[in-house]
């Protein structure tokens, strides 16, 4: 950019240092609001609202609670005339609202305006005309006397038609282009005025200081109106209202650091809405208090369908940015500010705290009608696994176990990165079902049988494409049944890993919700099942894991039905079982039957024995009080001395320190 030498300060600083306001670190009350949609911010609309529009936006300004609303410029249209007598002639205006109108400081302007206010239960007249040596140097070309010279007989003519006409009426005084103005000057004409009005403590005046175009940071207005607040005649009997306008970006501030300099009022918009770059927000102002656990006596509560409303009425867009109204001010996408926010929330829910401070959200969403489902947590590739699980446990009351997150997290990110889109809460689910409840490629259990006999025995139906199977397994319990019938089958090792099990309904019909993870040379896999039956629910997590695991590619097609049932009858006999009652059972010969076994399995005859009978062994140690005698001889092992042997071997530790470390 070019020509920054053309342009200067245009502001004026106290002649005084005026900064008591510095010491004050909050706003300790509310001040009194004034809606100023229906006039300011109207007036800036490409197509300024109609009547019935208007009234729909003050009866949502009365319903938010605002006290005094200025609704219209009445001499500049019909408009704005018809409005102003249709909230009087229609009975409109609630006992405790006070409405306002605008004029300039022209006598014909001055009496239209009383023409429209007539019968008004409370009105305020709002007096202005502009001061700053710009406006008097270039548009009015007129001296400081006789600028000062219309602002009282403006007021004049205010006292006089408010005396001779029916209604309620106050008045206000602004002395418009502030900001360009010497701050001594803007004082002296002020007080002219209220040196015609009297002010008295039954019947207040309004000083308004309005930036008109903002030119100075917010701590020089602050100084300003502090010099303003201790200069102005009558301040026991004054209001002093702040208009700050948006132009550098500063308006909030403006009014913050206002009232903390001593200002009583604020006007403002909704939003922001105005001329140029708009009025001071006044939803934010009030959200900001709100936000220190002071109440602004407004209700925003529904801050959806107040935008909503807005935005259909004024034709203008809020900002997916907007402070606490945009789409995305509460939303986090990354994952570290998900991650924070799921355990600030987890935590408050923990210890029942009473206030609120949970990372990156400085206030509660719900309090202004927003949902943590949909408007916080939201999911995109940049999310992570703590953002993921928080939107199943939050929509779908699914507790991803801590170990599964990372995996469950990295998919659902995989699938909006290849997308190049955000997710729905209802998609992220359908990830989770597609990749951790319903993944079965290749085998399933389509039916499972369990008896009790010293553990669990289990039979359970394999299922491989047009294939099915009945597999014998006993375990220390259901579920590690199960898995050993998966392990007979397909011939394949893995550990359980981890199990986690939650309700996800109350209610005769309730579900249960079972996870599993297994470990397998070293990577962990991950399932889940949802039935009514947490064994049902169980086995299904089980048969996912497993489906996911590499050695199952290769197996698939390669299962041998032989084999299975000879697998099966070592199961049930292994007690007794020998090669050549084996062979017998199978019309073979004893040769053959050992060649078969290696070759289709991997292990002897005598080494799938041996698996049964220590696996049964290590059930019997670890929940019953057997002698070692009476386990070996149950499992087949006539000779306890032999049998500890076979299970040091195998185990590393005797039976007895076995059942030591493990009951």
């Amino acid at each position: 950019m070019k020509n920054v030498e053309k342009y200067e300060r245009q502001y004026f600083l106290p002649p005084v240092t005026c900064m008591e306001w510095t010491k004050k670190d909050y706003i300790e009350k509310p001040p009194i609001w004034c809606s100023v949609d229906l006039r300011d911010g109207n007036q800036a609309l490409i197509e300024p609202m109609g009547l019935e529009e208007k009234i729909e936006f003050f009866q949502m300004l009365v319903d938010i609670g605002f006290k005094e609303i200025e609704v219209g410029f009445p001499a500049a249209s019909e408009t704005e005339f018809d409005f102003m007598r249709a909230l009087i002639e229609r009975d409109m205006i609630p006992d405790d609202v006070t409405v306002q109108v605008l004029t300039q400081a022209r006598p014909h302007i001055i009496k239209r305006t009383f023409e429209a206010v007539k019968g008004a239960p409370k009105a305020v007249i709002h007096l202005y005309n502009s001061t700053s040596v710009a406006q008097r140097e270039q548009v009015f070309r007129k001296s400081k006397d006789e600028i000062r010279q219309l602002a009282i007989d403006g007021a004049l003519l205010l006292k006089q038609l408010a005396a001779e006409t029916e209604g309620n009426f106050s008045f206000e005084y602004s002395p418009e282009s502030f900001h360009g103005t010497e701050i001594e000057y803007a004082a002296e004409v002020c007080n002219a005025v209220l040196d015609i009005w009297q002010p008295t403590d039954a019947q207040k005046a309004i000083i308004n200081i309005p930036a008109t175009v903002e030119t100075a940071m917010p701590h020089i207005f602050a100084s300003q109106i502090e010099y303003m607040s201790t200069h102005l005649k009558y301040r026991d009997n004054v209001v002093l209202s702040v208009h700050p306008h948006n132009d550098r970006g500063c308006g909030v501030s403006d009014a913050e650091l206002a009232v903390l300099a001593g200002a009583d009022r604020v006007e403002g918009t909704l939003f922001g809405n105005g001329e140029r770059t708009g009025n001071v927000d006044l939803i934010t102002v009030a959200m900001n208090m709100f936000s220190y656990g002071i109440d602004p006596g407004l209700d925003f509560a529904n801050m959806p369908k107040i935008r909503e409303t807005y935005e259909r009425l004024a034709g203008m867009q809020v900002s997916p940015r907007q402070p606490y109204a945009g789409d995305l001010v509460f939303t986090a996408f990354s994952g570290s500010h998900q991650d924070a926010i799921a355990k600030g929330m987890n935590y408050r829910a923990e210890k029942k705290q009473t206030t609120w401070t949970v990372p990156y959200l400085p206030i509660d969403p719900v309090d202004v009608g927003r949902t943590y489902d949909s408007d916080v947590i939201r999911i995109n590739s940049q999310s992570g696994k703590g953002g993921v699980a928080y939107i199943l446990k939050q929509n779908f009351s699914i507790s991803i176990p801590d170990k599964m997150r990372e995996e469950v997290g990295y998919a659902v990110k995989q699938v909006s990165d290849e997308e190049h889109k955000e997710l729905s809460p209802q998609w992220v689910y359908e990830i989770f079902c597609d990749n951790y409840v319903h993944y079965m490629p290749h085998f399933s259990i389509t039916e499972c049988h369990f008896k009790q006999s010293d553990g669990i025995m289990a039979e359970a139906t394999i299922s491989c494409g047009d294939k099915k199977a009945i597999v014998d397994a006993n375990g220390n319990g259901r579920l590690d049944a199960v898995s050993n019938t998966i392990k007979e089958y397909f011939g394949i090792s893995y550990e359980l890993s981890v199990y986690e099990e939650h309700a996800l309904s109350r209610g005769s019909s309730s579900k249960a919700m079972a996870y599993v993870g297994i470990l397998c040379e070293g990577v962990s896999y991950f399932g889940a099942g949802i039935d009514e039956d947490i064994i049902k629910a169980s086995i299904n997590a089980l048969v996912v894991a497993v489906n996911k695991l590499p050695q199952l590619q290769k197996e698939e097609g390669n299962r041998d039905d032989r084999l299975l049932a000879m697998i099966n009858y070592i199961q049930s006999n292994y007690r007794t079982v020998t090669l050549e009652s084996l062979a017998e059972e199978f019309h073979l010969s004893t040769p053959y039957v050992s060649k078969y076994i290696k070759d289709k399995s991997g292990r002897t005859f005598g080494e799938h024995v041996t698996q049964i009978r220590l696996k049964k062994a290590k059930t019997l140690l670890k929940n019953g009080n057997m002698t070692i005698e009476n386990i070996s001889y149950s499992i087949g092992y006539p000779n306890a001395e032999h049998f500890s042997r076979v299970f040091k071997k195998a185990f590393q530790m005797t039976p007895v320190q076995y059942r030591s470390l493990n009951q």
